[in-house]
């Protein structure tokens, strides 16, 4: 069955003025054409649409029920082009955003609001997801972005990126450690203590930095305990187990147990940090993903603290 676009407006034409010769006018053509074509329709879909006398046109109740769903159907057909238009020009879509936990805290509540205000057509899907895994989204194409969390300078192979965000490395301790008493406790003696970190898998180039500070120190990372979600390695921490390294923004997940706490580093000793990163295929940007990249962009990289402004350690 081959119904085209046209008969249905001739449909629906006849419908509305239940006579052919004031039908036929509007759609600016003569009536034996017309007479013709709803015949085809009719035969087509194998029912009568309209009862026909020599005095009047009436509709059947057949074709009463198929005239508010045609009407529905010429409508969207009207928008396609717009439609085509809008999705070429990125004004609407869909967005499939990746990230990690620690972007949730703060960033990505804020900037989601935002993007949304400036793009309110184009639909963001948000799927939270480990470094390592969003590695792989990326590949197969499940996903058009990701936040990722990583040591200054890394960048993923084979991926664009935008910087979005640096932010120095605090301890989470258990609130009944006795450093936890302390207001800046010492590198010394955090170094000593059971660690709670995240599986070299999930983020190879931040876990390196880190066991770059125990190396430097001459020491060996006690580790106690791994967990992939920063949450879950806080949740750890309030248990006793150990002390874990995360980024400043960890500082807004209060968990009863937990304290947080700035080092106090020696002088001359590099401070370490991380960084966040938007990243993307550069052969997969679509018009959407183009504005977000944009706007991530225009959101600029937070001022440079103290320090930011210490060369820190890297990792691979």
């Amino acid at each position: 069955m081959r119904i085209e676009l046209s008969q249905w407006r001739q449909f629906v034409a006849l419908a509305e003025e239940l006579h052919f010769g004031r039908a036929a006018a509007r759609l600016h053509m003569t009536q034996p054409p017309l007479t013709q074509a709803i015949a085809g329709l009719e035969a087509a879909l194998g029912v009568r649409l309209f009862e026909r006398t020599q005095r009047s046109v009436k509709i059947t109740p057949a074709g009463a029920a198929l005239l508010p769903e045609v009407r529905e159907l010429l409508a969207r057909a009207q928008a396609l082009p717009e439609l085509a238009r809008a999705a070429a020009a990125g004004e609407l879509g869909r967005l499939r955003l990746a990230f990690v936990s620690t972007v949730g805290f703060e960033l990505l509540p804020r900037w989601v609001r935002a993007f949304r205000e400036q793009w309110p057509q184009v639909s963001l899907e948000l799927i939270e997801a480990t470094g390592d895994v969003q590695l792989e989204l990326l590949a197969r194409g499940e996903v058009d972005a990701g936040f990722v969390l990583h040591s200054p300078g890394f960048a993923a192979a084979g991926l664009a990126h935008a910087l979005i965000a640096t932010e120095p490395l605090v301890v989470a301790l258990p609130e009944s450690h006795a450093l936890a008493a302390e207001e800046r406790p010492s590198l010394k003696r955090l170094l000593a203590e059971p660690l709670v970190i995240f599986p070299r898998r999930i983020l190879p180039s931040l876990f390196d930095a880190i066991f770059a500070l125990y190396n430097a120190a001459g020491r060996v990372p006690q580790v106690a305990q791994e967990a992939i979600q920063m949450q879950t390695i806080v949740n750890l921490v309030s248990a006793g187990l150990g002390m874990a390294w995360v980024p400043q923004s960890v500082r807004q997940f209060q968990r009863p147990g937990v304290v947080y706490r700035s080092v106090a580093w020696p002088r001359g000793r590099a401070v370490p940090a991380c960084e966040t990163s938007l990243v993307w295929r550069a052969d997969a940007v679509s018009p959407a993903l183009a504005h977000f990249i944009h706007f991530a962009r225009e959101q600029g990289v937070p001022p440079r603290s103290p320090v930011e402004r210490v060369a820190a350690p890297r990792g691979g």
